[in-house]
């Protein structure tokens, strides 16, 4: 099993989650986080740090919110790897909680 970065962290990128992962498995894009499915080890551990409530268990993972276990899957092999908390993106506070943001996502 593995934790999924879900929809609502798109334009907004909190990176608390990744201070407290003990395998680093966090890769970052432009405005959004993802969690390698392969080096994730189900600890928990970030899921309570989201201030945006975005990452979930896999098998959590709303059903309106499903293509994003392929996504995170697939854009960790291509984001680079993050392991150090920095700053939301300026404008975090105004997205939190806004619906239909995956067109919004930069690859």
């Amino acid at each position: 099993m593995t934790f999924v970065i879900g929809e609502n962290c798109i334009k907004c990128k909190h990176t608390d989650c990744v201070e407290v992962c003990p395998v680093d498995c966090f890769y970052e894009g432009p405005n959004f986080l993802v969690i390698h499915p392969d080096e994730c080890i189900d600890c928990a551990l970030c899921e309570p740090e989201c201030p945006v409530d975005a990452i979930f268990s896999e098998d959590e993972v709303p059903e309106d919110q499903q293509e994003f276990i392929e996504l995170n899957a697939e854009l960790s092999e291509v984001w680079p790897n993050i392991t150090e908390k920095k700053d939301p993106l300026p404008d975090a506070e105004e997205w939190d909680g806004k619906p239909d943001k995956l067109e919004l996502l930069e690859r």
